[in-house]
């Protein structure tokens, strides 16, 4: 029977004539609307469900914290925008170097021991169910020997995860809705975001596009993309990303010993995002544990997403030190293991096999074949932009390049890049305030295409 409102019935005569009747199918009610004409010699039946008119509500109240937000979450946003380009253009070659996803094939040395680990599921030896929800031993021990020797780092103040960005919502869980907290600006939007729905912050305020109870620590090239931490005001948590993302910037180690110092004068806890640490070089720091003092204040987030292409197999680690403990002197770490086994049956046994793996000789060697790539991808759009008379930051510590486009709209230029290039890029403004008027650029893509994307830029603003 066709389903159709009883507007669709076509006009009765005036001889013509309908009655009406109620019935139920497969639990739905609908209404039997029987028209009859004389002329026409035919009875027509359609039904028409109410609940085309009114849908059904349930009595549970929406979320207010997460009703505060203000828009999509901006990658999705992105990818809406790329897609509406997409049917536009259909035969348009669209690049993206906007959101931060890798291109390059994982490296087989880690590929071929996540698949033996894959095979051995199969087998009675072989098989395994769940595991320890902070990761297998031996990766635990592995991860504290290859990036914290020498720091006081042990394998029990490390949790495997699935990824950084999951651990920053379970940190927030960790924290709750009682804390203040500070974020650098621009950052990371999953830190903001996360707060507002944990229940952090008040209300968005428009006029200057900030959260309310969110300390926003500016960061831009007249600071050195370094807050004034004279200007700041005391929270309870500091979240801080270096290299930054989006400003590809890498806070010194004398900055980094003034953050620490910082939080320690105000009992405030850092958590510290180093998912691009292998992409530094030098002397500036890798992780917030080569600062003295840092075990005491500080958590540290991390990922194999960047360094390996584990942005979809997805593993990463969060680092709580023991030292580290409450206003009561309970240890933050005893919580945070809580939180994970509450909440996590650990990360999957195979990309643990992948994460091992990346951990060998081997596997670090391709590793740093793989950000290389990246960071040549990196010089290639700095000399670009540079050779087109624009200021551009980043790029050196960071496979992002952070483009100013004074007195314009990080939104408008987002829009003509795409509409003009066919390149999508990120609008710094999605990033927080101290964004508008910059533009992301990612070094995350197939050589032939940032090459392709560069010339395009150079037509746009030769």
């Amino acid at each position: 029977m066709s389903v159709l409102p009883h507007s669709h019935v076509s006009p009765l005569s005036s001889s013509s004539s309908a009655f009406f009747n109620q019935n139920t199918f497969s639990g739905v009610r609908t209404q039997i609307v029987s028209v009859s004409s004389k002329k026409a010699g035919v009875c027509k039946c359609v039904a028409a469900s109410p609940a085309e008119q009114t849908a059904y509500k349930t009595k549970v109240s929406r979320n207010g914290n997460i009703a505060k937000l203000q828009a999509g979450y901006l990658f999705p946003e992105i990818g809406r925008r790329k897609a509406a380009h997409m049917l536009k253009y259909p035969d348009a070659q669209v690049i993206s170097l906007g959101i931060g996803d890798t291109t390059e094939p994982i490296p087989e040395v880690i590929t071929s021991a996540m698949a033996k680990r894959a095979l051995g599921l199969s087998t009675v030896e072989g098989y395994s169910g769940y595991g320890a929800e902070q990761g297998e031993k031996q990766l635990r021990a592995q991860l504290a020997s290859t990036f914290y020797t020498n720091l006081g780092i042990e394998e029990d103040d490390i949790f495997v995860s699935d990824g950084a960005k999951s651990d920053i919502s379970r940190l927030q869980v960790l924290f709750g809705s009682n804390v203040t907290m500070a974020v650098q600006d621009p950052s990371y939007p999953a830190y903001v975001d996360s707060s507002v729905i944990i229940g952090q912050t008040g209300q968005y305020q428009k006029d200057i596009e900030k959260f309310a109870n969110i300390e926003y620590m500016k960061c831009t090239p007249e600071n050195d993309f370094f807050p004034d931490l004279s200007k700041v005001s005391r929270t309870d948590i500091i979240f801080f990303c270096s290299p930054n993302n989006p400003t590809g910037s890498a806070a010194s180690r004398e900055q980094l010993i003034q953050l620490v110092k910082f939080a320690k004068d105000n009992g405030s806890i850092i958590v510290y995002d180093s998912a691009y640490a292998m992409y530094v070089s030098g002397d500036t720091p890798k992780s917030i544990f080569e600062i003295p003092g840092a075990k005491e204040v500080a958590i540290e987030t991390a990922s194999f997403s960047k360094y390996a292409g584990f942005t979809g197999v997805r593993l990463g680690w969060t680092v709580v030190p023991k030292e580290l403990k409450y206003s009561d002197g309970f240890p933050v770490a005893k919580d945070f293991n809580r939180i994970v086994c509450t909440g996590f049956n650990g990360a999957s046994n195979i990309a643990q096999a992948g994460g091992l793996a990346c951990l060998s000789p081997e596997g670090l060697e391709a590793m740093h074949e793989v950000v290389g790539f990246y960071k040549e991808n990196t010089k290639i759009i700095v000399d670009t932009f540079t050779s087109l008379g624009f200021k551009v930051y980043g790029g050196i510590h960071a496979p992002y390049v952070w483009v100013h486009f004074p007195g314009q709209s990080s939104w408008d230029v987002f829009s003509e890049i795409l509409e003009k290039t066919h390149v999508v890029t990120t609008p710094g403004s999605g990033f927080g305030p101290a964004g508008e008027g910059f533009v992301r650029v990612s070094a995350f893509g197939h050589r032939d295409n940032v090459l392709e994307a560069c010339r395009r830029f150079k037509e746009l603003y030769k």
